[in-house]
């Protein structure tokens, strides 16, 4: 007879007055909401009742951003063990990339969806903050977490998962977001200089998840399918596809008048070039993805935090879509991205739904449930004496 040591139901878990199951995880819930705005505000024309649902959204993400930092802040300063626990544990140890894009991804909405809010000067100076400190943090997390994975953790690369891809993704959202300050810069050096680094973060990104990317494909097709619960972050895959092809984009945008011909030039057709053919890559994966995620459903797959993965992933191919749409000419990139912007849309409002279920219930927040013990079986004796 197998018996649980302390029965624990969906129900009764407590809930908890300290943060000290609260992982680096979170911060996918603040990209997910941020996005929601700022991949809005890239759609072509849309109303002013739109346009108010995509600053509330960004709004939302900032809120989220400074209660998820404070009870972050907390975590380190309180359970301290745990804090370390979670940098040495390789599964947990990659989604520190995750505090990096989340300031990213709320100081970049900031300067689209969330500057009718606040203006552009606030947003502006908001953005320079978050995305230089976004910006150091993800650079330091793509050479501390992989190091640790290489000295520390041991990871086996048949237990390869898309979460090791997180810390080596953070430097391509800078390269995507920091275009949007190049316009607010001194005219010459400083302008080239914000560029051209967000070219190199680019090639970084993209080449540590080309040398990522083939461990996660070779688990998939030679090992076996991933976790039920870790199922979704097969999306985040496309995380560095449809960022990268923003990224490409954004550049190009910028280059005439920053960068000396013909680059400049050069950019554009890069971005055309690169961002066609990724995006085609990003649909094949989309497809993938969905059905892994639907034999995961049926198999009985319930909600987890890595829900979150259906979102900010979705949402950069929202705006690969649409720079895409900007450099072709092609009405079947907008009709793409408002297509993937519903799948977006639906995402946030089925993760955020079984977010505010798990907290409310206590479940999200509280520890590891008890494992089962094994107990042996009660002598029972028969009539004649005999033991069975």
């Amino acid at each position: 007879m197998v018996t649980a040591a302390h029965p624990l139901s969906a129900t009764s878990v407590p809930r908890p007055a300290q943060v000290r199951h609260l992982g680096p995880n979170w911060y996918a819930s603040v990209m997910g909401t941020a996005i929601l705005g700022s991949a809005g505000a890239a759609l072509p024309a849309h109303s002013q009742a739109l346009r108010d649902v995509f600053a509330g959204a960004w709004a939302l993400s900032l809120v989220m951003l400074v209660v998820l930092l404070t009870a972050r802040a907390l975590h380190w300063t309180r359970h301290t063990d745990q804090a370390r626990a979670h940098l040495l544990d390789p599964a947990m140890a990659p989604f520190y990339g995750c505090l990096s894009m989340a300031l990213l991804a709320v100081g970049g909405s900031a300067l689209t969806a969330g500057q009718p809010l606040i203006g552009t000067g606030t947003a502006v100076a908001l953005d320079a903050v978050l995305f230089t400190t976004g910006t150091a943090i993800g650079l330091a997390a793509a050479v501390a977490v992989p190091y640790l994975m290489a000295v520390r953790h041991r990871v086996d690369p048949t237990q390869a998962t898309p979460v090791w891809l997180l810390p080596l993704v953070a430097p391509m959202v800078s390269a995507a977001l920091g275009p949007l300050l190049v316009p607010h810069l001194p005219p010459g050096q400083p302008r080239e200089t914000l560029l051209l680094a967000c070219l190199a973060m680019f090639g970084l990104s993209l080449l540590a998840t080309l040398l990522m990317l083939p461990l996660v494909f070779a688990r998939l097709i030679g090992s076996s399918p991933l976790p039920l619960a870790l199922t979704p972050t097969l999306f985040l895959v496309l995380g560095p596809l449809g960022q990268s092809t923003t990224a490409v984009s954004k550049i190009a945008d910028l280059a005439p008048g920053v960068v000396p011909a013909p680059y400049d030039r050069g950019l554009d057709v890069f971005a055309v070039l690169y961002g066609v053919p990724v995006m085609g890559f990003a649909l094949l994966w989309l497809a993938l993805a969905t059905a892994h995620v639907v034999r995961a459903r049926r198999q009985g797959m319930g909600f987890a935090m890595t829900w979150w993965a259906f979102t900010f992933p979705v949402g950069t191919c929202v705006t690969g879509a649409m720079a895409l749409a900007r450099h072709t000419g092609l009405e079947a990139y907008d009709g793409l991205a408002v297509g993937l912007y519903a799948v977006l849309a639906a995402a946030w409002l089925a993760a955020a739904t079984g977010t505010v279920r798990g907290l409310l219930s206590g479940e999200l927040l509280a520890g590891p449930r008890p494992a089962l013990v094994a107990l042996p079986a009660r002598t029972v004796r028969t009539r004649s004496g005999a033991a069975r």
